[in-house]
């Protein structure tokens, strides 16, 4: 779509790559900056916001994009690469106008004046004087609500609605959290991230406990306590829940006593058993790292079922490397550890081979009062992605895993670095970036 009148939905733009002449990656849009005007006037597209390398977020004016495609957006050569900020002026089309409630001028074909209809995606259009505008927006009828049926849909001129100058409450969040849904838990933290704290409490709100609590755990601990501070107990209870146990014991960590205390009790006793156990433990010891959910099985297992536990796709990497074999009970604390296999010795070995003739007991494992400078060298020596924490008489509690030593070896502000960017630059070269 690179000339004439050619229309694109914005909400099909979100993830788009960006691309320079020579058909170098630059990044990937995330919204687009337009600008309100009075009197029923389309707003004028100002630029896109684009996530660059270092999860940065930068704006790209409009007058420097030579061609909107399908699937890509081509650029000049040169993009600044100051981190966006947006100003009182501008409004983010994707953050902020998906699902607000409009309501039509006139009565006419669309329906009766006043009547109210759902925002579910805007497009825009190049003039005539080669800027780009928002000329149209596709609404629903009827009230909005999760169990309502799902009403009429049509595509009006601009000019025919109003109430786009309403401040963001009035926005919903069930469109926004459409247009990325696709993302990684990674990606939709730093959208929420760059998100006001209301409106990231309502798309929180509408997140569903598993992804939330995915998404939780990729951001800075102050973003955590304040989407925390938002949920009602219960609901709070049922996201740490779903939480990795050592991600939740660290985000209780954050909170008064009294509190953690509340949502402790608020949560299942088998849930919220092992987050206790791991609130006993001092923060950089191989107690307070672990996770409580290591692959445990027992020695008369088979390859072949040790690998279906492996290929569980929701095992982060690390955790998905090794196995370990104990004694029942299996569900930590284990009966008494025996020793693990990694999973390259797994997939040299038949089958129907069983685990206990496996088993590398060489590795002494560590305990749960080992330091972290210990936990570090003792990864780095065996070429471990993942260790064995073992208590006094022999049972295993959990594992360390290396992004747990890494969440703690990087400043304690290292997400929010990663989330905001850095601001040693301020205009570089987009050949730059992959030179």
């Amino acid at each position: 779509m690179s000339g004439g009148a050619s229309r694109v939905f914005v909400s099909h733009l979100s993830g788009v790559a960006v691309f320079d002449p020579n058909g170098d990656h630059v990044g990937r849009i995330r919204d687009l900056v337009v600008t309100l005007r009075l009197g029923g006037q389309p707003p004028r597209v100002l630029g896109f916001v684009v996530e660059v390398a270092g999860k940065r977020r930068v704006f790209l004016p409009m007058n420097r994009v030579t061609s909107v495609e399908s699937g890509q957006v081509i650029m000049t050569g040169v993009i600044n690469m100051r981190r966006f900020e947006q100003r009182s002026t501008e409004t983010l089309c994707l953050a902020e106008l998906l699902d607000r409630r409009v309501a039509l001028r006139e009565t006419g074909p669309y329906g009766e004046a006043g009547e109210e209809v759902t925002v579910l995606d805007v497009a825009m259009v190049r003039t005539r004087t080669r800027d780009w505008e928002i000329d149209k927006v596709f609404v629903e009828k009827g009230k909005p609500g999760r169990l309502r049926r799902k009403g009429e849909t049509l595509t009006v001129e601009w000019s025919t609605v109003t109430g786009f100058a309403l401040n963001e409450a009035d926005q919903g969040a069930a469109n926004l959290l459409a247009t990325f849904e696709q993302l990684r838990p990674a990606d939709l933290a730093n959208v929420l991230h760059h998100l006001s704290p209301k409106r990231r409490g309502e798309v929180a709100a509408a997140l569903d406990d598993e992804r939330l609590a995915d998404v939780m755990e990729e951001l800075p601990e102050d973003d955590q306590v304040a989407i925390l501070a938002t949920l009602h107990q219960e609901r709070a209870a049922d996201v740490l829940e779903a939480m990795d146990p050592d991600d939740a014991a660290d985000l209780l960590s954050e909170l008064p006593g009294d509190e953690a205390e509340q949502l402790l009790q608020l949560m299942e006793p088998d849930e919220a058993a092992p987050v206790r156990r791991l609130l006993t433990y001092e923060e950089h010891t191989a107690g307070g790292l672990m996770t409580t959910e290591p692959i445990v099985l027992p020695p008369d297992s088979t390859v072949a079922e040790a690998l279906a536990r492996i290929r569980n796709e929701d095992l982060k990497p690390a955790m998905a490397s090794v196995v370990y074999v104990c004694r029942p009970p299996l569900e930590t604390p284990t009966g008494k550890y025996l020793g693990l296999v990694h999973f390259q010795r797994l997939l040299r070995e038949p089958p129907y081979t069983l685990l206990g003739g496996l088993v590398d007991r060489d590795l002494d494992p560590l305990s749960p009062a080992t330091e972290l400078p210990r936990i570090t060298s003792f990864l780095a020596t065996y070429n471990m992605v993942a260790a064995p924490v073992v208590d006094e008489v022999g049972n295993l509690l959990g594992s360390v895993t290396v992004d747990d030593v890494l969440d703690h070896l990087l400043p304690e502000d290292w997400r929010e670095a990663v989330l905001q960017g850095h601001d040693d630059q301020e205009e570089v070269a987009v050949h730059g970036l992959h030179g």
